[in-house]
């Protein structure tokens, strides 16, 4: 029987690191709930994947900053596809209240 997965449910509270939780795996793919409390990007660094992402935010609001362009607002609903070394960084997420991700890891075939 499968279970039912509540994105919004049992969100940890504030702490110094986001929350990264592993919520189906493939081979090739991998999804993820990720609870961010104000955490970025360290000054100066920026994801650079081997594999392409696509996110969402589902609660809160964060401003990501893709390479060459400039900082995107996003809030509940809005995606992103990042393809693999499509290098990004998230400048800030709301720290008074979580910011629920959603994010969808996949490798070529």
């Amino acid at each position: 029987m499968s279970r039912i997965t509540r994105l919004l449910e049992s969100l940890p509270g504030p702490g110094p690191t986001e929350q990264v939780d592993t919520l189906w795996t493939r081979p090739g793919l991998r999804l993820e709930r990720i609870v961010s409390w104000g955490q970025t990007t360290a000054p100066g660094e920026w994801y650079d994947q081997e594999q392409d992402e696509w996110v969402m935010v589902v609660a809160g609001a964060a401003r990501l900053h893709v390479e060459g362009h400039d900082v995107d607002e996003m809030g509940p609903g809005d995606s992103v596809l990042l393809p693999a070394h499509c290098r990004h960084r998230v400048e800030w997420t709301t720290p008074d209240q979580p910011t629920v991700w959603l994010a969808l890891h996949y490798w070529p075939a």
